[in-house]
């Protein structure tokens, strides 16, 4: 299995159904996978989450999939309650 490119761009695909509530989140396209990464991360509600994938060169990552490439030692971005 080869790396995971974080500099790749990437598609944040939204949940469906209940979960959105009154604010659904659209989709979006990324120039950066990291920047996806830290988007659905920090930006999006856990139960949107969930439901919520990412496309990232052909290859489709769920909510847990997401949170371990955010969670991995060659994550490249700051996390937002990383000590500065």
């Amino acid at each position: 299995m080869r790396p995971f490119d974080y500099n790749t761009s990437a598609e944040l695909f939204p949940t469906r159904g209940r979960a959105a509530g009154r604010r659904p989140v659209q989709y979006r396209r990324f120039a950066r996978a990291s920047e996806a990464i830290r988007f659905a991360i920090e930006e999006l509600h856990p139960d949107l989450l969930r439901g919520a994938y990412l496309e990232v060169e052909e290859q489709r990552y769920d909510g847990d999939g997401i949170r371990r490439l955010y969670e991995a030692a060659e994550y490249p971005l700051k996390k937002k309650n990383q000590a500065a």
